[in-house]
Formats: structure tokens, sequence, C-alpha cells
């Protein structure tokens, strides 16, 4: 059965189809636009820390989202409930956004063939007693490995979520999207100090993508590795020098000070830092970026967003001229522009807005051997921990979790509480070197925007900023 088939069954023996898309016409009728938004939605969250199991959840949802927009304005009603009841109550409160506007519905996203993941729910591949066996293991595992080991945190979450979405015109799109992930940390002790290290995977296939044996050693090892490098590390030194950002997931970095500004809403509205200068230079020369949410079996890919649309590559950022910005639909026709395909919401729960897939920068023309022998004293930053943005002004901070001194182009010293600060659209100026190794995270990001929380995939290849300023705990 196809994913329309499928989410007929999951939602059509509890509304009735024909009075849904009556009162979707009704509650649109002189709007440009709006959906019928169906989602149902299985999750699990399975966690152990010191060697026990210390919590584990399961939860079904299934609810609708109604939207009817008009111009600029757009109404929004949700309901954890699926009746005929539950959906004229809703359609009788957004009828209110249309008093006064008379439009034309825009034309419908197009139709697509395409999947780029499986539509298996991952939940059911794999029982609840494996899955905490398999924690127990991991425990077992990383304390075998070294003896400075003191604490093991490995946690299992999954999710499997059906959407339908019906328009006015009858159109009908619909999308079955799992979705993994497997974390652990590693606590070692030596003497007085502790440190830990961590590793994340995930993305949108089954559990055995991330817990077979060969991938969940991958990761204890890695995360063991990380940890032993932070207890041999030295106060990280401050000042504006040069800095070397890794391969994959610093591109977090690149998502936070830069993309969240290439969003269409922010760039309408003028509130962003790049507002009015689309065509012109923004970064260095040689610096691409793309939004990409057709990668196969990546977490921030979706095969339609959540307004139907197919997902797409957006060219963003080409050899430094800003090109382009992220879409849904309202802000792609108030734009006058097409949409994207970045339409996207948490939950039935939360209307749609603009909001990244995959962000790339794509790889440059040199090795990263090339890059790192031209930095005669600097930090390289191979991992990241938490940070912040303010998409007006485009500052930024963020703090390493693994990094280095750099000195006369070698590696150095392992670094503790390095951050670095500075401006997104000043960064992307002193971006003066970009290697060939571009990389994608290994499948963790979750972005935030004003309350809702979607998942996304990262990446970029080793590259040098100059001049950034770093900010450190060396007295």
């Amino acid at each position: 059965m196809n994913a329309l088939g499928i989410t007929d069954e999951l939602f059509f023996t509890l509304l009735d189809r024909t009075g849904a898309e009556r009162q979707l016409r009704d509650a649109t009728m002189g709007c440009e636009d709006g959906e019928l938004f169906l989602e149902y939605r299985e999750s699990e969250a399975i966690s152990l820390d010191d060697g026990r199991i210390r919590s584990a959840s399961y939860d079904a949802t299934r609810g609708f989202g109604l939207r009817a927009v008009a111009g600029e304005a757009a109404g929004y009603a949700h309901a954890g409930e699926l009746s005929d009841a539950a959906l004229s109550r809703a359609a009788a409160a957004v009828k209110a956004v249309r008093q006064g506007h008379s439009g034309a519905l825009d034309i419908a996203p197009r139709a697509t063939n395409a999947r780029l993941y499986t539509d298996a729910n991952p939940l059911t591949q794999m029982d609840f007693a494996a899955k905490t066996a398999l924690l127990q293991e991991i425990d077992a595992y990383a304390r075998a490995r070294d003896p400075r080991v003191v604490q093991v945190m490995a946690s299992i979450t999954g999710e499997w979520q059906a959407v339908q979405i019906l328009r006015p015109d009858g159109q009908r799109f619909a999308d079955l999207r799992p979705l993994v992930r497997f974390n652990v940390s590693v606590v070692v002790a030596e003497g007085d100090r502790r440190e830990t290290g961590s590793f994340g995977t995930g993305g949108r296939f089954a559990y055995d993508r991330v817990l077979g044996s060969d991938a969940w050693r991958r990761g204890v090892d890695e995360a063991l590795r990380q940890a032993l490098v932070n207890l041999g590390s030295v106060p990280a030194p401050a000042g504006e020098m040069e800095v070397v950002l890794g391969p994959g997931w610093p591109g977090i970095l690149l998502h936070e000070a830069i993309g969240h500004g290439l969003e269409g809403d922010y760039n309408r509205k003028k509130t962003s830092a790049f507002a009015g200068l689309l065509g012109q230079r923004i970064a260095a020369p040689g610096v691409n970026v793309v939004d990409d949410g057709t990668m196969p079996d990546r977490r921030g890919s979706l095969t339609v967003d959540d307004e139907g649309t197919p997902s797409g590559r957006t060219t963003l950022i080409e050899d430094g001229i800003l090109v382009g910005f992220l879409q849904d639909r309202q802000n792609a026709r108030l734009m006058g522009v097409a949409p994207t395909g970045n339409g996207r919401r948490q939950s039935y729960a939360h209307a749609p807005m603009p909001r990244m897939t995959n962000t790339v920068m794509l790889g440059g023309a040199h090795t990263p051997e090339e890059v790192l022998g031209s930095v005669k004293r600097g930090l390289y930053a191979v991992n990241f921990g938490g940070g912040q943005v303010d998409i007006t002004s485009g500052k930024f901070v963020f703090s390493a979790s693994e990094a280095y001194l750099i000195e006369n182009g070698k590696i150095g010293a392992p670094v503790k509480g390095a951050t670095l600060i500075g401006n997104g659209p000043d960064a992307l100026t002193k971006v003066s070197m970009v290697a060939n190794d571009m990389a994608l995270d290994p499948g963790i990001g979750t972005c935030g925007k004003q309350g809702q929380g979607v998942p996304v995939g990262v990446g970029q290849p080793t590259l040098k900023l100059t001049g950034l300023t770093v900010g450190g705990t060396a007295v």
C-alpha cells in the first residue's frame, strides 16, 4: 500500500473525508492558500545512566491543523482529536482571517513520486527487551575499554510520523517519515579531573543502521576518544586569531549564524542581517552554500514538506554572492518567488514556516593539510557543543567541545573552554580557505525557531577563518 492509502486508513476511519474537504474549502474561501494537515506519530525513548535504565517512554498522538492564509495574515486552529465536530469548530475559527479579504487560490504544489527513505515503522522492528539489553551491553563495552571510564550514558530514540495534507482544490499529499537516533556519553576520571566525550548518530531509516554491533561500537569508541582527549586538554587561549573548523558537524555554526538569516520570513519582514542583499557579495569568493532536502535517508530530508511541496536543493550563496532564500508558500508568494520546499512544522499543533533541511557549505580547492599548514598560530575546532545567535544582528557565541592549538601549521595540544565569538555576515567574509573534504554531520541536529523544533542536517569541509575572536580560559 502506498503512503496515501496508509494515511487514508489512519485518518479517514475517524474523520469523514468528504466532509473534511468541504470544511476546508469553506474555511479557505476567498483566501490565497490553506490546508488541512493530518498527522499520526508514534515515538519512543529509552535511556541508560550508570548501568541502569533510567527512563523509558512511548507515545502515540493523532491530530489535525487547519490553516487559512489571506495576504500576510493566517488563521490557524488545531486539535488532538480527529472528529467532524472538532474540525467544524476549527473551521469556524480560521474563517475570521478572511474578513474584508478576497483573493484567488494559489496554484497547488506539484506532485512527486520520489521516495527519500523507507516507509517502514522503526519502532516495530526491534522489541523493547532487545533495546534495553543492548543499552546494558553498550555500558559494559565502554567500561571494559578503559579503566578510567566512571560513567556511561546512552539513549535510543525513534519515531514514525505519517502525514496527509489536503488542499482546497482537492489535491492530497502524503508522507511516511521514520527517524531514529543513538547517543552515548562517556565520563572518564584521572586523579581529581573528570572529562566527558559524546557521540550521536541517526537518520531516516531503521534501527539497525545505528544499533548494529559495528555501528554502536564505533560510536562508543569515538565518545571515549573525545573524553580522553579532553582529559589531557589545557586552558584555551583568548584573543583574535585564525580559526580552522573541521568538516561535518562544525557546520552547525553555519546553520545557526548564517542559515536562519537566509529564511524567507526574516527577509520579507527585513529583520534579517541579510535583508535587501540579494545579488550582492556577502561572503568570500569560493564560499558556496546550499540547502538540500533531497539527500536520501538524511535526518533533515523530506520527500515533501509540511505544505505538500516537494523538497529541493536550493542554492543560497554562490561563489560568495547571495542568490536565494528558503521559502514556504506564504512568504514565497508575498516575495514573488517560487516555494523551495522549506515549509516545515513541528507537529499538527504548529503552523508551518520557512525552515532549513540539510544546510551545507560545498567543498573547495584546497586539501585539509594545506588549510592547517597555512596557520602560524590559531585554533582547530573539531566539534561543537552549545551556541546561540541573534537573527537580527547575526552575532553568535559557540562553545567548542573538542579543539586544538595550531602552532606553525601543526596540530598541537587539545584545549578546554574555547568559545567562538563573532557575527555571521562578517564571519562569511573571513573565510580564506575552503578544503575539498566536505562531510555531513552524523545525524543529530534539531533546530529551534519560534518555539518549534524540527530535525535538520548540516555539513561543511575543513575551512579557515581569519581574525575570529576566541574566548578562552587561559590566564
